[in-house]
């Protein structure tokens, strides 16, 4: 009994001379509640919602103010007005809006004559949270624009039909972008951070602190097999989650170079990332504690499970300087949409950027000694 209870103290003791890890061992329950609490069950708020009144009359003002009044109130959408359908169809396309209304010529004329007046919805279906959101407010908006004037031998009646601009996305498809990221992640976190404190623990790293290297190379040199591992484990959890999900824009040489690019450039963000989180660890059980609260507070705020438009202002704050909404955001669109490198350029240019700030910041802080 006193040998166990020995055994008790020592880890007591050992765990107690560790603050790092008692703060993460705390902090990471709330920080889990608080992200997962606001990231999933969320409203849609401020999606951009493209606007093409094609017609100019009466009646297709009375839609615009309605949008307005959404924009107002509940805030659903906001509304961006646009003067080309194309464009604004092409803007979908890219993300830079979530969906489009196109008012065509003649609607005003077709409400008062009573002859099956429509609008159209154009909706980025590779996003099934979003786009069901959007279908759900217009839906309600038609059926308010068909409820009867004061004097009802004026009836006005609107349809609605929803556009969808790919094939209908099954939810492992979905997902899939957010996995290559998250399985990344996990390879540069346990191949990266985590061997390079044991090594630091067991003494390993010794053997290359007395030889002349200097403290840029040994930097760089952790960075690029950190990397490297981390790009081996995207390439085969791409090909492999893209046969099992069925997606088959992978044999596309095009989307094939930037799924490469991206998964390079990722795998350099995330490396150099976690190697400044762990230049000055010294404790090989922090990283082991602060995984799971890295895993929530970089991987569910990036839009790889729910919209971040439905997360409140310091959550989507945090998804602006997160890279894995960028490379979320990157194989969604090459994988899901085929959009091709125009759509995922600036957040190649991001990842490339964060890369490089996270490896010149690191860089002085490690410390070249036994």
């Amino acid at each position: 009994m006193n040998r166990m209870l020995a055994i008790i103290e020592r880890e007591m003791r050992k765990f107690f001379r560790s603050p790092a890890l008692m703060m993460a061992s705390m902090i990471f329950p709330l920080v889990q509640l608080l992200v997962l609490g606001n990231a999933f069950g969320g409203k849609i708020r401020d999606a951009k919602l493209g606007i093409v009144d094609q017609d100019g009359g009466t009646q297709a003002l009375k839609v615009r103010e309605a949008f307005d009044s959404v924009r107002a109130n509940v805030r659903t959408f906001e509304p961006i007005y646009y003067d080309n359908d194309k464009q604004a169809m092409e803007d979908v396309r890219n993300g830079k809006i979530q969906g489009a209304v196109i008012i065509p010529p003649q609607y005003s004329r077709r409400v008062y004559e009573e002859n099956h007046p429509r609008i159209a919805l154009i909706v980025d279906n590779s996003d099934n949270f979003m786009s069901s959101a959007l279908e759900g407010k217009l839906t309600e908006l038609t059926n308010a624009l068909n409820q009867p004037a004061v004097e009802p031998r004026l009836l006005q009646k609107t349809a609605l039909d929803v556009v969808e601009l790919y094939p209908y996305i099954e939810y492992m498809k979905f997902l899939l972008p957010g996995s290559i990221a998250l399985a990344m992640f996990v390879s540069v976190m346990i191949g990266g951070g985590m061997l390079y404190i044991d090594d630091k623990a067991r003494g390993v790293h010794e053997g290359y602190l007395v030889t002349p290297i200097t403290k840029t190379e040994l930097v760089f040199g952790l960075n690029a097999a950190g990397a490297i591992k981390a790009m081996l484990t995207g390439v085969v959890i791409t090909v492999i989650g893209s046969l099992l999900s069925g997606v088959n824009t992978l044999f596309n040489p095009a989307t094939a170079f930037g799924l490469v690019l991206m998964i390079v450039l990722t795998s350099l963000a995330f490396n150099t990332m976690m190697f400044l989180l762990m230049v000055r660890v010294e404790d090989p059980l922090v990283p082991r504690a602060i995984f799971g609260i890295l895993n929530t507070l970089l991987f569910f705020p990036s839009g790889a499970i729910y919209p971040i438009q439905a997360f409140p202002f310091w959550l989507r704050a945090i998804a602006k300087v997160d890279p894995f909404t960028y490379a979320v955001h990157g194989f969604k669109a090459l994988l899901l949409k085929e959009t091709g490198l125009v759509a995922v350029v600036p957040d190649m240019i991001y990842l490339s950027i964060f890369a490089v700030v996270t490896l010149t910041v690191a860089t002085p802080l490690f410390k070249r000694t036994l």
